[in-house]
């Protein structure tokens, strides 16, 4: 178990300070939050400085394609139970950030760190984490990450003979093939609506099988191992077979998959599934995402979608037609910026609804509606939406950066 922290070296502490004043610099001058550079500045003074501001913690990583913030949040809660907790819980999930937010746990007991798939065997190495959990991996930023088994073999090598506990999902074939290097793999259902990137086999190139809910090589054998946790409906089953409900205020199956996942990764660190999940019932919102907020006095809901496995598990948490929809799109450096992957995302589960179009690649996204036969309307800005949109709640959905941009208009 770990302790308390012990006294940081004068170097380390030079970073930390330095960092902080870097971080509350960029504050002052309106560019964000400052973890990023606080971090960079740090690191820059103490390049082993990670490594040194979580010995004292129980550290769990947090990688996936989609649902790691969600899922980091809710983990967190959950250990909350036991003692406190430090996150990155803002989403900035590259050494440079999450360096930031250790920097404020000299107090705390478990850290909960959400890491970038492409940072992850890295970050830890750095930190020597009790347990990574592995929910998904599917096609996103290719500009920048690379295709996904290239991401699953890194992944594979990087955790290979890891002491870590790896709490990973059975029904991705990519995190099965990447978590199978590990000793100590506690496997969970958690289910995987987006199936575009796992029809070969990781491990041979092979055709993968999938009837019903299972999957299987049919060329090498590698298939779907036994889960010992099960998202079951609106339960998550434990390895003894016991039922426990999941009361969520987080909408959506991948919510429930996310519980799940959080569940598993909590009792590793000894905090009950009831007790686990109840803390859980406590989240409304991650950074934004699902909060309803008021504009020109109209209800929007903002919704997070930024790669298609995402804008599939978000079309099913809308409201039904005529319920009007925004949809914006960059494609800006943290976002990626190739746009192709807009033509994987079936955009036909819209048909129905008003929708409007805005966003740095408003056209790039217009063309796709177009062709999946949509009406839809271009405007050039959240307030034009708002004005033209029919009378209820708007659904808006937004990739990273322009949900960012919507936060700051609506004053979120």
């Amino acid at each position: 178990m770990a302790g308390n922290a012990e006294p940081l070296s004068p170097r380390a502490k030079l970073a930390v300070t330095a960092g902080k004043a870097a971080a509350a610099v960029s504050r002052a001058a309106g560019r964000g939050s400052g973890s990023v550079i606080g971090g960079r500045v740090a690191l820059k003074l103490d390049p082993d400085l990670l490594g040194r501001l979580a010995t004292h913690l129980d550290v769990v990583l947090v990688s996936a394609t989609n649902g790691k913030t969600t899922t980091t949040r809710l983990i967190a809660e959950a250990l909350r139970a036991s003692g406190p907790v430090v996150s990155n819980a803002l989403g900035a999930n590259m050494p440079a950030g999450i360096t930031s937010a250790l920097a404020g746990g000299s107090d705390a007991r478990f850290g909960v760190i959400e890491v970038d798939e492409k940072y992850l065997a890295g970050v830890a190495r750095d930190v020597t984490p009790k347990a990574i959990a592995l929910l998904n991996l599917s096609r996103d930023q290719l500009d920048r990450a690379a295709e996904t088994r290239m991401l699953a073999e890194k992944w594979r090598e990087g955790l290979q003979g890891t002491k870590a506990v790896v709490i990973a999902n059975a029904d991705d074939p990519l995190v099965v093939w990447a978590a199978s290097s590990s000793p100590n793999v506690v496997w969970v259902a958690a289910g995987q609506e987006w199936k575009d990137d796992a029809w070969s086999c990781p491990a041979c190139g092979g055709v993968m099988q999938r009837p019903g809910d299972d999957w299987f090589c049919g060329e090498c054998g590698f298939r779907r191992p036994a889960p010992s946790w099960v998202l079951s409906g609106d339960y998550v089953l434990d390895p003894h077979g016991s039922a426990w409900p999941i009361h969520l205020q987080l909408p959506g199956r991948a919510n429930k998959a996310n519980a799940a996942t959080s569940a598993a990764v909590a009792a590793v660190f000894g905090v009950p599934p009831q007790v686990a999940l109840e803390r859980m019932y406590q989240v409304q919102a991650v950074a934004g995402r699902y909060d309803v907020v008021s504009f020109q006095g109209r209800e929007l809901r903002l919704l997070l979608a930024k790669n298609p496995a995402g804008w599939l598990e978000t079309f099913s948490l809308i409201d039904p037609p005529p319920t009007p929809v925004i949809l914006s799109v960059n494609a800006r450096g943290a976002d990626g910026t190739d746009t192709s992957w807009l033509w994987d995302v079936d955009y036909t589960r819209l048909a129905g609804h008003p929708i409007f179009v805005i966003g740095d690649r408003k056209l790039d996204l217009a063309v796709r509606l177009e062709v999946a036969n949509l009406d839809f309307r271009v405007c050039e800005s959240l307030a034009e939406c708002v004005q033209l949109a029919p009378p209820g709640q708007i659904e808006l959905i937004a990739n990273y950066t322009a949900f960012q941009d919507v936060r700051r208009t609506v004053g979120n």
